[in-house]
């Protein structure tokens, strides 16, 4: 995926650079289904009949349609979007040639990115085939069954050639990444990056370090854009790449300067833009400080560049540096262009992907960076101040509009240019099509996730002698999330620590049965006589009761010693609330608490309360759920839309418990007519536009679909959230707490590490909202 000269030692050394422990790797991998893709059916196959239809003898028809219409493959099977990631592990990472079963790990990880980024399906083959003819002939077969063909991580020369043979032979996209997809972004970004310096590109003298795949076919797409042959200076590992060497391929040849040989360092001098695409630290500062006026260096061999940001930085602070590394500005990462490529290409059914195709995505890349930035993408990488700039000269790889901009552009081209079999007539429509396909999956973790590091908090974890919380205050901890503190017995904790490996050095442990606690269970000892002096408590009491973890965290929150609470997952739930209640108590102005469950939906996030402590709300209670649970989504940058639910429509049943639900809405409307909320309504109403249009055209939901969902009793909200979670596949995170002073969070029996570090990135986003309005 890099095709870049890095070896084993350098990924190492990032990884632990990037706090991604080797066993941490492996166990992502191992754990649950190996591996990290699996098929999953798209139609109905419950009954004997669904089979019947999707094998004998129901699958016969489509099959004689095909047969008498080979195109009506793209209408009956998932052809038209499926691609293939092939590779025969040649040039792997940095690892070289580790083979073909050593390659799949990579291969199903490209696979993920092309689904999560643009839902495009894939399966990884993974060749055992060296030479060229034999591998092109495999692949060639493989025709009928893909729309298009990703080659990766396939050594130079030879996957010059097999791209070309195999884009001379077939009929569908094919793209080898490691040589266009550095090429697409590094071009975005040197356009960019030239108008910031007022260069035109044609006057431009450049240095290439590195000329294997990804480096020719940079400097092909650089010729497009109109940098000159005669201005370009590639350095192989042999040297500057001139016309009286003898030892150059089909390749390098275009690119041979017609001059003696030179060294790197005498071909700096001047340059107006250095390209890295062979092996870390082999520029010098004082490489950098001889090149022209506000120079372009863009060290892109990874992990480790041609020279490190901050060298080229002082070497040169007019600098406009990129590199192939997340914790620098401008990353050069070919995830901004391979899905949104094969996404443009596929929606037009495009007969390959052609020179026009790969520079419309150039174009529209350096396009998008000079659009404002949402704030998603903001909060995402901790800067409220993305802005076009030497340090903002490429979009993020997060950054939502991607899919969007980039495939709307490489469908257009293809149509222009000859390629497209289907051509887009509804530009409007195809561009919503796009924006469904993004759905908010991920998005709102990504969001959560990425906030809570911004600012991260004390967060207290009263079942420490748990190994799921040990992992999951560990991820906290790596991942800059929360700032963990333990409960529980210190040298049984310790002994789990070195038990599992963990790394969690530095992190407090308090055992609030130990000595060493004795002063703090005695100040909180008396802040608690003190709250409860007068329901029964007396002092001795007051102090016993802080030998309790549950106890005594809420007192270590409530006393500004710790700023989040996490507790409950081997505890009843009322064992957590009930502390909760006494000593952390409600928000000035909220008369109950309530629970929201977010369910995570292949069609995006939705809110349910109350799932967990409201059993029969009243009119006043519903409103305060309701009002509660809007101001928390809206807290995570999301517009609340509410559906208050019911058996009954708009008034069609006079029953006491729709009156309840229906009263509720007009007094929230009437209070908040800015908020988009209705009912009584059925929840399968609630989702159906059509019938709201036919039938309620009036409602507040008829154009969107409602994202928060507020239920009339506990039973229902609680029922449904688990029918969901369990029947309908979504991933639930919760229960969260709402109305309280301060965070306490209640983990669900058996949860997850990954629904542990969820929750702990929920307690430090409310950490720092109830922060900012304190």
């Amino acid at each position: 995926m890099w095709c870049l000269l890095c070896n084993l030692d350098d990924i190492n050394s990032y990884l632990m650079a990037q706090l991604i422990r080797k066993e941490d790797a492996l166990e992502y991998h191992a754990k649950g289904r190996p591996g990290k893709i699996e098929v999953v059916p798209t139609k109905e196959t419950k009954t004997q009949r669904d089979l019947a239809l999707a094998y004998s003898p129901g699958v016969a028809d489509p099959c004689m349609e095909i047969h008498a219409n080979p195109d009506d493959v793209y209408k009956y099977t998932a052809k038209g979007n499926l691609v293939a990631v092939i590779s025969n592990g040649t040039a792997v990472l940095g690892l070289g040639d580790i083979g073909p079963e050593a390659s799949k790990p990579v291969m199903e990880g490209k696979g993920l990115l092309f689904k999560i980024y643009a839902d495009i399906d894939v399966f990884d083959i993974e060749l055992n085939v060296k030479e060229i003819d034999e591998f092109v002939k495999v692949v060639k077969a493989l025709e009928p069954t893909f729309g298009g063909i990703n080659l990766e991580d396939i050594k130079a020369p030879e996957c010059f050639e097999i791209e070309r043979r195999l884009k001379e032979e077939l009929s569908i996209p094919i793209m080898h990444d490691d040589q266009h997809g550095t090429a697409i972004i590094s071009g975005a970004a040197l356009l960019n990056a030239l108008e910031l310096v007022e260069k035109p590109i044609n006057k431009i003298k450049m240095v290439i370090s590195g000329a294997g795949a990804s480096a020719i076919s940079c400097c092909k797409i650089y010729q497009k854009l109109g940098v000159l042959q005669e201005n370009m200076f590639m350095y192989d590992t042999k040297g500057l790449i001139v016309a009286g060497r003898n030892d150059l391929d089909d390749n390098k040849r275009p690119f041979a300067q017609n001059m003696e040989a030179i060294s790197l360092a005498e071909a700096m001098v001047g340059a107006d833009v250095f390209i890295g695409l062979s092996k870390g630290n082999i520029v010098s500062k004082d490489m950098v400080k001889g090149m022209a006026e506000k120079p372009i260096v863009f060290a892109l061999a990874n992990p480790n560049p041609e020279i490190t940001y901050d060298d080229a930085l002082e070497a040169r602070p007019d600098v406009i540096m990129a590199t192939g590394r997340s914790d620098y500005p401008n990353q050069v990462n070919n995830v901004l262009g391979f899905p949104y490529i094969f996404r443009g290409a596929l929606d037009v059914r495009a007969s390959t992907i052609n020179e026009e195709m790969k520079l419309a995505a150039v174009y529209a890349l350096a396009a998008l960076a000079k659009e404002p930035v949402p704030d998603i993408v903001n909060v995402a990488y901790n800067n409220n101040h993305l802005v076009f700039s030497p340090t903002y000269i490429i979009p993020k790889p997060m950054d939502p509009r991607l899919l969007v901009s980039v495939s709307t552009a490489v469908a257009r081209a293809a149509m222009e240019s000859g390629v497209a079999r289907r051509p887009i007539a509804d530009w409007t429509e195809y561009e919503m099509e796009l924006y469904r396909r993004s759905g908010s999956y991920d998005n709102l973790l990504k969001y959560i996730n990425n906030k809570a590091k911004q600012n991260p908090k004390r967060v207290v974890f009263t079942e420490a002698e748990n190994i799921k919380v040990l992992k999951a205050a560990q991820i906290a901890n790596d991942e800059g999330i929360a700032i963990p503190i333990l409960l529980g017995n210190k040298e049984k904790i310790a002994a789990m620590i070195e038990q599992y490996g963990l790394h969690l050095d530095g992190v407090k442990i308090i055992d609030p049965k130990g000595e060493d606690a004795e002063d703090m269970r005695n100040e909180y000892g008396e802040l608690y006589f003190g709250m409860r002096q007068r329901r029964g408590v007396n002092l001795y009491e007051a102090k016993k009761t802080m030998r309790e973890r549950t106890y005594f965290g809420c007192m270590m929150v409530h006393n500004g010693d710790a700023d989040a609470m996490l507790s409950g997952l081997t505890r009843k739930y009322p064992d957590t609330i009930k502390p909760a209640l006494e000593i952390i108590g409600m928000e000035e102005g909220v008369k109950r608490v309530a629970g929201m469950y977010i369910m995570l939906t292949k069609k995006g996030p939705l809110f349910f309360a109350d799932t967990t402590l409201n059993f029969f709300p009243s009119e006043d209670e519903l409103i305060d759920i309701t009002m509660l649970t809007a101001d928390m989504v809206s807290s995570f940058n999301i517009k609340p839309r509410i559906a208050m639910l019911s058996y009954s429509n708009f008034g069609s049943s006079p029953s006491a418990e729709a009156t309840i639900v229906r009263n509720a809405v007009a007094r929230i409307k009437y209070d908040n007519p800015d908020l988009v909320i209705d009912g009584e309504v059925q929840a399968g109403v609630a989702f159906n536009k059509d019938l709201l249009k036919e039938n309620y055209p009036f409602s507040d939901l008829v154009n969107e679909s409602p994202n928060v969902l507020i239920f009339p009793n506990l039973a229902a909200g609680n029922i449904a959230y688990h029918l969901l979670q369990e029947v309908g596949g979504a991933e639930a995170v919760g229960p969260i707490l709402l109305g309280l002073r301060k965070p306490v969070y209640v983990l669900q029996l058996g949860s997850t590490v990954r629904q542990i570090v969820n929750m702990i990135s929920l307690a430090v986003v409310e950490a720092q909202v109830k922060e900012q309005y304190s």
